[in-house]
């Protein structure tokens, strides 16, 4: 795969290529700032740098005296229809976090880790190889992320690669392979085996690089004989991307979002596939629209994003009356 440099502090108007072009679950992060008396810019996903070129998606806040708003729109040869929004989520003078994620039908536009819209493919992603910004902003940088793919494990040898990179693992002879090596992975609606405790509560680490659509974190342990809850948090600087939390008194496995200081609403179905006295293992893989949560080897939630600045997502948390044997970041 190309690798993709950063643009940083380009002067407007600004062109430059995307390596490799765009795919499903690649992400494109603008960092800048509206200039106070701007009337207008815009961020295009175009074909070619020079010249006359096809536009997949034309981005564009406008300021009146008396409102803003974003006008969406395709260009091959002609313009499409407009799509416009009813107001504008980047006031004048306002620095930004501008991210758009690839997704198999649309693009999903964020700014500043919420969602604004969906903007729905009208020209194929596998055409798109730039991107333009011009008009009334300055931008500090233009980043790329692409979505990640799990290491291929050579027999005999499970997890080495992911040991080499990730000084955090600690493999304890619970997690080492059966004689004669791993066979492919095979899910399982069994627990894992118990383990002795290694990890002290409330336990934290740091998830290198934040998070990105294929990335999974895993978390294995044993539910405490009286546990009334625990919880698995995904933090970034200032609030919890996703609240993992079973309450057995309640019955249910909450799950949840704190952002900007204040809770969302709560998911609740599903039923509580956790055990009192049961080893329990938790694997949560972050995909483009959403989180799946697999227990035990079986997917029993999926939990939309409602913060999508991923990168910034790398702190896990875990605590609550279990005893924890071990993690994966």
């Amino acid at each position: 795969m190309a690798q993709q440099y950063s643009y940083l502090n380009p002067k407007l108007p600004f062109t430059g290529q995307i390596k490799g072009g765009l795919f499903e679950g690649k992400s494109i992060t603008i960092k800048g700032r509206v200039l106070p008396g701007a009337e207008s810019f815009n961020v295009n996903l175009q074909r070619g740098t020079v010249g006359s070129t096809d536009i997949a998606l034309h981005f564009n806040p406008r300021y009146s005296k008396w409102s803003s708003y974003v006008v969406c729109n395709t260009f091959q040869g002609s313009w499409g229809s407009e799509e416009r929004s009813r107001t504008g989520p980047l006031p004048r003078g306002a620095s930004f976090v501008l991210t758009f994620l690839v997704n198999r039908d649309s693009y999903s536009v964020i700014v500043n880790g919420t969602h604004f819209m969906e903007y729905l493919h009208r020209l194929s992603v596998s055409r798109v190889n730039a991107v333009s910004v011009d008009g009334g902003v300055e931008i500090e940088s233009i980043e790329f992320q692409n979505p990640t793919t799990p290491d291929i494990l050579e027999p005999g040898f499970p997890h080495q690669r992911n040991r080499s990179k990730n000084k955090a693992q600690n493999f304890s002879p619970c997690t080492m392979p059966p004689r004669g090596g791993w066979g492919p992975p095979q899910p399982t609606s069994h627990p894992p085996p118990y383990c002795p405790p290694q990890y002290v509560l409330p336990y934290k680490a740091i998830i290198q690089g934040g998070l990105c659509p294929g990335k999974m974190i895993m978390v294995q342990g044993v539910v405490n004989h009286n546990a009334d809850r625990f919880c698995i948090n995904l933090r970034f600087s200032s609030g919890l991307a996703f609240h993992f939390n079973p309450r057995f008194n309640e019955g249910v496995v909450v799950r949840n979002s704190l952002l900007q200081e204040r809770w969302g609403a709560e998911e609740r179905g599903g039923g509580v596939p956790f055990s009192r006295g049961q080893p329990f293992e938790v694997s949560i893989i972050c995909d483009n629209p959403c989180y799946k949560i697999m227990v035990n080897g079986v997917q029993m939630f999926t939990y939309n994003h409602r913060y999508f600045l991923f990168q910034e997502i790398d702190i896990l948390e875990v605590d609550g009356n279990i005893s924890l044997t071990y993690v994966m970041v």
